[in-house]
């Protein structure tokens, strides 16, 4: 008498019978499949692919789920997870936020010319530390001293990887273990959340606060002046303003209070805006050379905000107080590299011809651009998607607002265009989704209910590949 087996044994034999159709490791590796992926990538790569995808298989067999465990089926798997894992974490992708100096992002786009310069001098050797008239040893920096006191006005100058480590080596240079006087309202939080009182005490300096957060006089300064105190320090609100019952003491006080008491000034400028833009109709924003001329003894800035060039700390001022931080052993650990040291000098070298600087510095060209290019940019994009996702989406060109970013200009709204889709067959924030996660990445923002390609930070050679990436997504 025989007996029908019971169900759950049907399953487990169909379990069984999956996982022995599952192919080794080895047989993926030997077939025409594992020949071409040996050929194309690292074994490690591929074999760490092989192993994940066969796996993951094993698991959902396991789980009892049903899947094609064929050698086409797995390899088709296998193929995507390699060119996944060679793939670079670090990648370009399309900014549609309208930020122009998007932190996230990358801050600002180096130019045409410092790119050229970054690409000649890195795939070659270079006189970097090498003076080439005397054949002797020299001092990278000397490279770029010359253009930044040209275009400055300031004595020397020094550059480091960040401003924040510009402000830091400042401070352990002339005041460690002495009083630095600084208003309350100028104790700025950058990204990241690095403060100045937390900079200020990793650099060995006794933080001494005057005022209160919205109002400080010269006198809230002149009466905490000690035999302790080391120096004064301005930071500029360059990532945020306090408005209404408020005071502040001018640099230029600030400066004559120190040149009474014989106590150096540092200015932390934030931002390091090289023109004026008050032409472009961007207002509040001090240039370098009007903070050098105050007289301030030190003026530190980033070079990848509104200079528009990499990230860097600049650090200018008098010729014997720069001299002084040149000897600080701090200063090894924090000095620029090459490509750096070639992309600043670049970007420096375009600010001798101001209208050029604006045109070719894609920082400053986003920033100004006007707004009928902008709205030009935004009409192209929509008239390349309408006729194909017109039964997907709405679509207009409508007016809004972009911004600077970067931790510049924060009360400054710059008037722009930009392309608003609002599907129909999918969420606003799934079509994000899919734009975020696709070949090139666009990251744009919602509002309203509606998902926002702002055209002014989109670069016109992008154009056609976003408008594809967009048809995809909307597919």
């Amino acid at each position: 008498m025989t007996t029908t087996p019971p169900l759950c044994y049907k399953r487990h034999m169909t379990i069984r019978e999956q996982l022995s159709q599952l192919p080794s490791v080895d047989e993926c590796l030997k077939s025409s499949y594992g020949q071409k992926w040996l050929a194309s990538f690292p074994r490690k790569t591929v074999l760490r692919a092989v192993r994940e995808v066969i796996d993951s298989k094993r698991k959902e067999i396991l789980n009892g789920a049903s899947t094609d465990v064929s050698i086409e089926a797995v390899s088709r798997d296998i193929e995507t997870v390699v060119k996944k894992l060679s793939a670079y974490k670090l990648r370009p992708l399309i900014n549609a936020t309208g930020i122009v100096m998007h932190t996230n992002l990358g801050r600002s786009l180096l130019s045409e010319r410092a790119l050229a310069h970054v690409s000649a001098t890195a795939r070659s050797f270079s006189n970097l530390e090498y003076e080439i008239p005397t054949g002797k040893r020299g001092k990278r920096y000397s490279h770029i001293q010359d253009i930044i006191r040209e275009l400055t006005g300031a004595e020397d100058a020094v550059v480091v990887n960040n401003n924040a480590a510009a402000v830091l080596l400042c401070l352990d240079t002339f005041a460690k273990g002495r009083e630095v006087i600084v208003s309350r309202g100028e104790l700025v939080e950058i990204g990241g959340s690095f403060r100045i009182p937390e900079v200020m005490k990793a650099s060995g300096a006794i933080l001494r606060e005057v005022g209160t957060t919205n109002k400080t006089h010269p006198a809230d300064y002149e009466n905490a002046l000690c035999g302790d105190t080391a120096l004064l320090l301005k930071v500029h609100q360059s990532n945020y303003r306090i408005t209404g019952f408020t005071e502040e003491v001018p640099l230029e006080k600030l400066v004559k209070l120190g040149k009474e008491f014989r106590l150096p000034v540092v200015a932390d400028l934030g931002s390091g805006c090289m023109i004026n833009l008050s032409k472009y109709g961007v207002h509040g924003e001090p240039t370098v050379q009007e903070v050098v001329r105050t007289g301030a003894d030190i003026v530190t800035f980033s070079g990848d905000k509104l200079l528009g060039g990499p990230q860097a700390g600049i650090i200018i001022g008098r010729g014997k107080l720069i001299r002084k931080i040149q000897k600080n052993p701090m200063l090894r650990a924090m000095r620029i590299d090459k490509m750096t040291l070639a992309s600043l000098e670049a970007t420096f070298m375009q600010y001798l011809d101001e209208e050029k600087a604006i045109k070719e510095i894609p920082t400053l060209r986003m920033l100004t651009q006007p707004l009928s290019e902008i709205k030009r940019r935004a009409k192209r994009i929509f008239s390349l998607l309408i006729k194909d996702i017109s039964a997907r989406s709405a679509l207009a060109v409508v007016a809004d607002e972009s911004q600077a970013g970067g931790g510049s200009l924060p009360e400054v709204n710059f008037p722009t265009f930009a392309v608003s889709l609002k599907p129909f067959t999918i969420s606003v924030n799934e079509l994000e989704k899919k734009l975020r996660l696709g070949d090139p990445p666009v990251i744009a923002r919602i509002k309203d209910n509606a998902l926002l390609i702002d055209a002014r930070t989109v670069q016109d050679k992008e154009v056609k590949v976003l408008v594809e990436r967009v048809k995809a997504a909307l597919s």
